[in-house]
């Protein structure tokens, strides 16, 4: 396969191998017009046979331990989820488990049972909210008028993009008050039950810590980071009944979302290895606090493994 070939030559094995770590977060049972990049079923499946095709899929702890040792094999990949959705288990873990794939799941552990992510709050009030003038305003965000599907997609995009970096609990009100705005009751059940949580590590999946509120660590205290990143993986570690070792820094640009000093905060509370979300392949070497993670979204195989082949040939990637 020309592809597969492709892949081998930006990705051989030993100490000049390139680990590609790929990102999702939700696997939706169906497509979703309001989340256009979030996968359906169907198309989560398709491309994981992609990847098994033309890929060794390893799991993250052991290809963390490859770049330290140098000892990658070939077109190495990872699999990750960020967030905690309950359709990681419902939706994605059938899939995985059948094709024999394993993925780590990092789980901001203050949504479990129940709860809801601020962002999923925006997305579900504009998908009731009626058609015409939804005036906001008074929370500083402006008025926007909901037609039809592209309008309201461009109105999630707008209202996540001004309370992404706000303060935790100001982004959470915000988000509270735009849900109130709209009346309607919003679902409950997004996010992974204790249960669905350890029926991911009971299938063989690895479970990562993500903070417990997902706030954007560079925009807190030291102190307050530091209680994010410890208290995620205690409460983790206390559900699932075995260490925690992974991380992944939320939102993961670096410099702007973290910095040298939270990449040192993970290192002493005893993660063995952290991921962002900056571009490119990481080589054996590299700061394994800092390993780089992507997702191409070609709808075509070869659109699909070409991309992949391009990002492993980048190294150069964004650390602190």
């Amino acid at each position: 396969m020309i592809t597969r070939a492709l892949l081998g030559l930006s990705s051989p094995a030993g100490r000049r191998g390139r680990l590609s770590v790929l990102i999702f977060h939700r696997v939706l049972p169906q497509a979703d017009p309001l989340q256009p990049d979030e996968p359906d079923a169907v198309t989560f499946e398709s491309r994981m046979r992609w990847i098994q095709a033309s890929f060794n899929v390893m799991p993250l702890a052991e290809a963390a331990a490859g770049l330290r040792t140098g000892d990658l094999p070939a077109r190495s990949l990872c699999i990750t989820f960020d967030d905690g959705y309950a359709d990681n288990c419902t939706v994605a873990l059938p899939i995985l488990r059948r094709l024999k794939l394993q993925a780590t799941f990092f789980v901001a552990a203050g949504f479990l049972n129940g709860g809801r992510m601020w962002n999923d709050s925006v997305i579900e009030a504009i998908r009731r909210a009626g058609a015409g003038s939804l005036d906001l305003s008074d929370l500083g965000l402006g008025i926007f008028h909901l037609a039809d599907t592209a309008s309201r997609v461009a109105a999630i995009e707008q209202i996540l993009g001004h309370l992404k970096y706000r303060e935790p609990t100001e982004r959470t009100a915000l988000a509270d008050a735009i849900a109130r705005r709209i009346g309607a009751p919003l679902p409950d059940d997004l996010m992974l039950n204790t249960a669905q949580l350890r029926e991911l590590r009971a299938a063989g999946m690895t479970i990562g810590a993500h903070t417990v509120d997902h706030p954007i660590l560079a925009r807190l205290s030291d102190d307050a980071a530091r209680r994010e990143i410890a208290n995620g993986k205690r409460t983790l570690e206390a559900l699932v009944g075995s260490p925690v070792t992974l991380f992944a820094y939320p939102n993961g640009e670096p410099g702007r979302d973290f910095t040298r000093q939270h990449v040192e905060m993970v290192r002493e509370l005893g993660f063995r290895a952290a991921v962002t979300t900056a571009s490119g392949a990481a080589m054996p070497g590299c700061d394994v606090h800092q390993i780089p993670r992507f997702t191409p979204w070609d709808r075509t195989e070869l659109l699909f493994n070409i991309r992949l082949a391009r990002n492993a040939r980048l190294t150069d990637y964004a650390v602190v």
